[in-house]
């Protein structure tokens, strides 16, 4: 890691550092005082002499490696669903290490902490073996859940996020959650164009909420933006979706680029992953963009009328049920438009449409199968 462009970032340095300092006896804290002082350059000659000594491993030993390998798949690497032998997705826990995160996260050169058998839930039947913990150590839980799909979790220690151990993707339960995923989206072709007929129309809508709901939709239907959420309280990162946008997200211009009614969005999405995008909107929207804009700060909601946040002093347990986020409200809406309809089925959807358009373009009925595939 040593030579990566994350060791040059002050967020990481100065994330890393304080992380370390933790973990420092107090004899160290008084010697070490600023990480540019520091020289990683042995430990990192280390792994990398660990790195090359692996790949100079003869026939014969990478052989046993790859048999201990094996070993450990068959021991951990299955269970029994429903009767069948299922494989399991990824059953190692990550060791610890540094966090880096996606884009630029305000957490990246934090400490990922050690996960111990105390740290772990495990979910299995109550008539099955139970696994066993290492020698010493205990399971922080095991219960019997067959309404979640995961067999083992814990909380990781940068962002208190909870991690699962799945079922392999090529599982009978994976696959069958991703047909239903593309089956909605199929039955989604015979609504598509009354529901873009609707939200145009709504455009004009004497409501203020209905009019933001519409270009929210558009923006989903058109762009592909993810619908987005409140985050979780205490999530650092400022992460927004479509229906989270803030005015400072959010820029227009009467033309741009040679074209008219031009908007540009540039903010962290999913992942602290920059969306930065200039495209031309038709005017209505535009236009409801300009009136969503007016007399509010950078800081402001750009959708307010489909936020909803709370001003008391405390949350109340069901403030979810009776002030839902954006999206929530948002999808409530697309049910009464087509059963089982949400925001995330328009990306399922489009991007199946712009898939099975580029295979029509791309490939002849006369091609060969490896032809074909080639063009996939």
């Amino acid at each position: 890691m040593l030579g990566h462009e994350y060791t040059t970032k002050e967020v990481f340095r100065k994330n890393f550092f304080n992380d370390w300092r933790k973990e420092m006896a107090v004899e160290e804290r008084e010697v070490i005082k600023s990480l540019d002082k520091c020289d990683f350059t042995e430990i990192h000659r280390y792994f990398v002499d660990k790195a090359a000594a692996r790949k100079v491993l003869s026939r014969e030993e990478k052989q046993k490696l790859k048999e201990e390998a094996e070993k450990l798949q068959r021991e951990f690497g299955y269970c029994i669903l429903d009767g069948h032998q299922e494989k399991i997705g990824n059953f190692k826990i990550e060791p610890p290490g540094l966090f880096r995160g996606r884009g630029d996260h305000p957490k990246m050169g934090m400490l990922k902490r050690r996960i111990m058998p105390e740290d772990v839930v495990i979910n299995c039947s109550r008539d099955s073996k139970i696994p066993e913990p290492p020698a010493g150590h205990q399971w922080k839980e095991v219960r019997s859940d067959n309404t979640v799909t995961w067999l083992a979790a814990w909380t990781e220690s940068v962002q208190n996020s909870i991690k699962y151990i799945m079922l392999n993707p090529c599982s009978k339960l994976k696959g069958e959650t991703a047909w239903q995923k593309f089956e909605t989206a199929r039955r989604l072709r015979g609504f598509v164009d009354e529901i873009r007929s609707q939200y145009r129309a709504d455009w004009k809508s004497r409501e203020m909420k209905t009019r933001q709901r519409a270009v929210a939709l558009y923006f989903i239907d058109k762009l592909a933006l993810r619908a987005g959420n409140e985050k979780e309280d205490g999530e650092a990162a400022d992460t927004v979706g479509c229906c989270s946008l803030r005015v400072e997200h959010v820029q227009l211009h009467p033309e741009a680029d040679g074209c008219q009614h031009v908007v540009e969005f540039d903010f962290l999405g999913k992942d602290c992953i920059r969306y930065y995008n200039r495209v031309p909107v038709e005017k209505p929207v535009y236009k409801n963009l300009q009136l969503f804009m007016e007399s509010k700060g950078p800081r402001d909601n750009l959708f307010d009328r489909l936020t909803v946040r709370w001003d008391g002093p405390a949350k109340p347990r069901n403030y979810r049920d009776h002030f839902p986020p954006q999206t929530t409200s948002l999808n409530k809406h697309l049910q009464e438009l087509m059963d089982g309809l949400t925001a995330k089925v328009f990306r399922t959807y489009n991007a199946s449409i712009t898939l099975q358009e580029q295979l029509r373009a791309l490939t002849r009925a006369e091609d060969s199968i490896a032809a074909k595939i080639l063009s996939y």
